[in-house]
C-alpha cells in the first residue's frame, strides 16, 4: 500500500470471493453483498472491478484530529492521554439517528468523490501521531471496519509497544476479519445499539449477533473493551431492553465499562425528543444492579455519572468533567483508599 504525493489508485482489498458467474461476494461484514462487475456494495465503498473487489476509501482520511481519549469514549485506557483520531468516509449500517451521518453516509450519495481525500500512507500517519504528541491512534467517527486492510497495514508499520491502535466501531464484522482485527488493536469501544435482532435488521441494516460476537471475542482475545449505547426514546430505552443489554455485558465481564449516552434529534430522526436525564439515570442504575462495576452517563456534562468510582469501596477515583480529568486518585493502579485494582490500563 503506497502512494506518491498522498495519492493512490483504487486498492484491491481482502475478504471476498469470486463466484463462477463473475460476481463477487464480500465476506467482510454480515451484509455479505454479492455484486456484478461495476456494482458497489451496500456501504458504497467497495466496487467489483473486473473480478477484483476494490476499496475506494482505504487510507483516504477525511478527518484527522487530536482528541482526549475520553472522547471515544474510553475511560479506562490511559486516562488523560491524547489520541490521534482519524476517519475515512463510510459505514456499513444505516442508522437513522446517526450523529456523524455527513461522514458515515457520504459514500451512499451519488456525487461522492473519494479521490478528494488524499491517501495517507501508514508511515506518514505514524509520523503525524508522533509529531503531534499522541499516545495512540483511534479509528473513529465513521465505521473503521471498512478500513480494516489499512488498519492492518498501520499495525505492521509500527513497533509493537508504541502508539496502540483503537477502534470505535459498530462491531458489524465477520469471524475471520474479526480475528485479524483482534491481533492489530489494543482497545475498542463497541456500539451496542439495541438488543432487538429485529430492529438491528429492519431499522439499522445489520445483525445483533455480529455486534455481540465482536464484544465477546475481542474481549476474549485480550483487547480492552468498553461498550456504548446511545439511549434513544421509543427505540431502545425500555427497562426490559436496558436490562437485557446490561445482563449481556455483565455475563462477559462485570469490569467492562458501559457508557449510556443521551440522544439528541439528528438526521432522519429529528422528530424524536432528547433523552431525558431521568432515563439515563435509570439505565445507569439498571447496569449497576446487573453487577457492572462501571456504568457512565454520556452527553450530560457535569453529571455524577461521568466519574469513575472504586468497585471496592465506592470512592471517587477519577473525577472528570465531560472529556477533562480534574483528578485521579489511584496509586500503583489501585484505589488510594482501599487498594482495589482499577480495571483497565494506564492508571497511575
Amino acid at each position: 500500500m503506497s502512494g506518491a504525493n498522498g495519492t493512490t489508485p483504487e486498492m484491491s482489498c481482502p475478504y471476498f470471493v469470486v463466484r463462477d458467474d463473475g460476481k463477487i461476494a464480500c465476506t467482510l461484514c454480515p451484509r455479505r453483498c454479492v455484486r456484478q462487475p461495476g456494482e458497489r456494495g451496500d456501504c458504497g465503498t467497495r466496487i467489483n472491478r473486473q473480478g477484483e473487489w476494490h476499496a475506494l476509501n482505504l487510507g483516504r482520511l477525511s478527518v484527522t484530529a487530536l482528541d482526549p481519549i475520553e472522547k471515544k469514549p474510553l475511560f479506562h485506557f490511559w486516562p488523560g492521554s491524547q489520541t490521534l483520531s482519524v476517519a475515512a468516509d463510510g459505514c456499513n449500517l444505516d442508522c437513522p439517528f446517526c450523529q456523524n451521518h455527513l461522514l458515515s453516509q457520504r459514500p451512499r450519495e451519488g456525487d461522492w468523490r473519494p479521490e478528494k481525500n488524499a491517501f495517507v500512507p501508514p508511515a506518514l500517519l505514524l509520523q503525524q501521531a508522533r509529531r503531534r504528541g499522541a499516545h495512540s491512534i483511534s479509528f473513529t467517527y465513521s465505521e473503521p471496519l471498512l478500513q480494516l486492510a489499512y488498519i492492518l497495514e498501520v499495525a505492521r508499520a509500527k513497533s509493537r509497544d508504541e502508539l496502540p491502535l483503537i477502534l470505535v466501531t459498530n462491531g458489524q464484522v465477520n469471524a475471520q476479519p474479526r480475528a485479524d482485527l483482534a491481533r492489530a488493536i489494543a482497545a475498542a469501544n463497541v456500539d451496542l445499539k439495541t438488543f432487538s435482532a429485529r430492529q438491528y435488521r429492519s431499522v439499522l441494516g445489520g445483525t445483533l449477533s455480529a455486534t455481540l460476537d465482536t464484544i465477546g471475542e475481542l474481549h476474549q482475545a485480550g483487547v480492552w473493551i468498553e461498550v456504548t449505547t446511545l439511549l434513544v426514546p421509543d427505540f431502545n430505552d425500555t427497562a426490559e431492553e436496558v436490562t437485557q443489554m446490561a445482563a449481556f455485558i455483565a455475563g462477559i465481564d462485570r469490569a467492562i465499562p458501559w457508557h449510556v449516552s443521551a440522544f439528541h434529534p439528528d438526521w432522519r430522526w429529528q422528530h424524536l425528543p432528547r433523552t431525558s436525564v431521568q432515563s439515563l439515570h435509570r439505565a445507569r442504575q439498571i447496569g449497576l444492579a446487573a453487577g457492572l462495576h462501571h456504568v457512565y452517563t454520556g452527553n450530560i456534562p457535569g453529571d455524577d455519572g461521568e466519574r469513575t468510582l472504586c468497585s471496592g469501596c465506592g470512592a471517587v477515583i477519577v473525577d472528570r468533567m465531560q472529556y477533562r480529568i480534574r483528578a485521579i486518585h489511584t496509586e500503583n493502579g489501585g484505589c488510594k483508599r482501599c487498594g482495589t485494582r482499577v480495571a483497565g490500563t494506564g492508571f497511575p
